[in-house]
């Protein structure tokens, strides 16, 4: 009975299952973290969820679409940022020196439709924008010096090169975000060692001028402080001779007689009507 209903009702069941697959393949759910490129026959017909800035997530479009089936096909892209590493490779700064030299660019997808007709994905964008990375790179650290990485000046050429490497990035739909350089060293080796004995030597005449000019500056603050010394002296002097008289030959006891580098080791000969004492004879 069940059988003989199953063979009659087949055809229907069949409609059935044809228009559920059918009505199924016309629904699209697209992430918030993708963008998808509805293709027509061949060719780019919209974007669903387009990158857009300054647009928070959940006002781009993300979530159920809808498609033509058979018809249209959708290519997902992701909408986050994307990275295009370079290998490490030796590159020739302006001085001469080899740098080796580890990189990476940053990077998203602003234009699916141009990068689904132009590179067909974002995998294949990578694999483009390597080669022009690496030139871009050689391009810009040929024109500087090593030591010129090591400053504020790395900054400058980190920005050329995301402009340089953007503007042909926009061929593929992408835009280039962030350049960086995670480390540019001299090669093991003579030009390593070469390039420390440089440094060195470089530090040692700072420090040896440094230490010059310190040396210069403590003889001038001691030839002032002498020479104001000298001038409060005079001036003590002229007003008061015996009170100028009695304080340095309080100096004088005060150094002789209590040497703290010499306690209880040092003998003294003197005359009692010796003038080096006269202050301990009070007025006469």
């Amino acid at each position: 009975m069940l059988t003989r209903l199953l063979q009659e009702q087949k055809a229907a069941l069949i409609t059935v299952i044809l228009a559920a697959v059918v009505a199924l393949s016309t629904i699209v759910i697209v992430p918030e973290t993708q963008q998808a490129v509805v293709m027509r026959l061949g060719e780019p017909n919209r974007v669903i969820n387009r990158f857009q800035p300054g647009i928070d997530f959940g006002s781009t479009g993300a979530g159920v679409s809808w498609r033509l089936p058979f018809a249209e096909t959708v290519v997902r892209i992701d909408k986050r940022m994307l990275s295009v590493p370079m290998e490490r490779q030796q590159v020739l700064s302006i001085d001469q020196q080899p740098l080796v030299v580890d990189a990476y660019a940053r990077f998203r997808i602003i234009d699916p439709a141009r990068m689904v007709r132009s590179a067909g994905s974002a995998d294949r964008v990578v694999l483009q924008l390597q080669p022009i990375f690496s030139s871009v790179l050689r391009q810009e650290l040929g024109k500087r010096t090593f030591q010129s990485l090591l400053t504020a000046e790395r900054g400058a050429a980190m920005i050329n090169i995301r402009n340089n490497l953007d503007k042909q990035a926009r061929e593929y739909g992408a835009q280039v975000v962030d350049v960086r350089i995670k480390s540019a060293d001299l090669p093991d080796g003579t030009p390593l060692d070469s390039a420390f004995a440089r440094m060195t030597a470089a530090k040692d005449s700072e420090a040896t001028t440094i230490i010059a000019q310190g040396q210069k500056n403590a003889q001038l603050i001691r030839a002032d402080a002498q020479a104001k010394s000298a001038q409060i002296y005079a001036e003590s002097f002229g007003k008061d001779a015996a009170f100028y008289d009695f304080w340095r030959a309080m100096q004088s006891y005060d150094a002789t007689f209590s040497n703290q580098k010499n306690v209880g080791r040092s003998t003294i000969l003197l005359s009692p009507d010796s003038d080096y004492l006269r202050q301990f004879r009070g007025k006469q």
